[in-house]
């Protein structure tokens, strides 16, 4: 059973740093129970509308989102019958699957249908039942997501007509680096690991030259374990030095597949000038693009 009281909003700090991993504007949010195609039942989960993608946490304070999906093809929603009392069952028609959702009232539930149409068919739909200040919220929301795409489909082009702007300026401007990026050694990585395990378990840091990157992990099985694993750089694309390679698109992906592959335990390490590290290191430093990494 799901709380009937009305959620609380994350705190500020939680908001900043779901924001710097997603780089994505927060639109709705609140308790979903998500049912995807692997799921077997369904799952709790604090979602966030940002752009046209839901983010699912497994709280509303985790920083870091276990699971995503994209709707912006979405083909249709369709409303479930549902037997349970003040509960709404839709669900979402993709082109490579069907998620059904449950929320915990049906006015949530019509909340949820509003925007996630809204956003998709960059329409305000008329078949909703809101309130005035309700159908008002999805009008502003209409215009931040229009001017979104037209923002996101200008940068390539304006981008371009600088003859002279290198293009690796570029690529770092659409790509920026994950906020678990830290230029720092193999061993400086290792000790924010072990001596910080509530700030994050993943730190992604520059490899052995300027061109290539490394993972380290710290994992708790049996006992604490620290891995490295090398991420290369292949033309476009990230491969992940695995028993069968993976190759992914950037960075973010890179990131994305660990926790994945590990159903969220493995969570991006984030540090916030709030909270000191544990043992003072000789300096953590982050930097946002990738021409000016350098190794310690």
């Amino acid at each position: 059973m799901m709380d009937k009281k009305p959620p609380k909003p994350a705190p500020r700090r939680i908001f900043q740093e779901r924001l710097k991993i997603t780089a994505l504007p927060l639109y709705f949010e609140g308790f979903l129970l998500v049912k995807r195609s692997e799921y077997q039942e369904y799952k709790h989960y604090w979602t966030e509308l940002r752009g046209t993608t839901l983010f699912f946490y497994s709280d509303k304070k985790s920083p870091t989102y276990v699971d995503k999906l994209d709707i912006i093809d979405l083909t249709c929603l369709t409303d479930q019958n549902s037997t349970e009392k003040n509960c709404a069952k839709f669900t979402l028609v993709l082109p490579k699957e069907e998620v059904q959702l449950k929320t915990e009232n049906t006015e949530s539930g019509e909340e949820w249908r509003g925007f996630i149409l809204t956003v998709t068919e960059l329409s305000v739909p008329l078949h909703v039942s809101l309130l005035p200040g309700q159908v008002i919220r999805l009008h502003e929301v209409l215009e931040r997501e229009r001017k979104r795409r037209i923002e996101t489909e200008r940068i390539p082009s304006s981008a371009l007509e600088k003859e002279q702007e290198p293009i690796e300026d570029y690529v770092d401007v659409l790509n920026p680096m994950p906020v678990c990026f830290y230029t720092v050694s193999r061993k400086e990585a290792t000790e924010m690991l072990e001596k910080n395990p509530s700030l994050g378990n993943m730190i992604l840091r520059p490899g052995s030259d300027s061109k290539n990157y490394s993972i380290t992990i710290r994992q708790e099985i049996d006992m604490p374990r620290i891995k490295h694993y090398k991420v290369m750089s292949v033309g476009k694309n990230y491969t992940i030095e695995l028993e069968k390679p993976v190759t992914l698109p950037n960075l973010f992906s890179v990131i994305d597949y660990f926790m994945k592959e590990t159903r969220g335990n493995l969570r991006p390490f984030i540090y916030s000038t709030d909270e000191p590290l544990g043992e003072p290191i000789k300096e953590v430093r982050r930097e946002s693009k990738e021409k000016n990494i350098y190794i310690t």
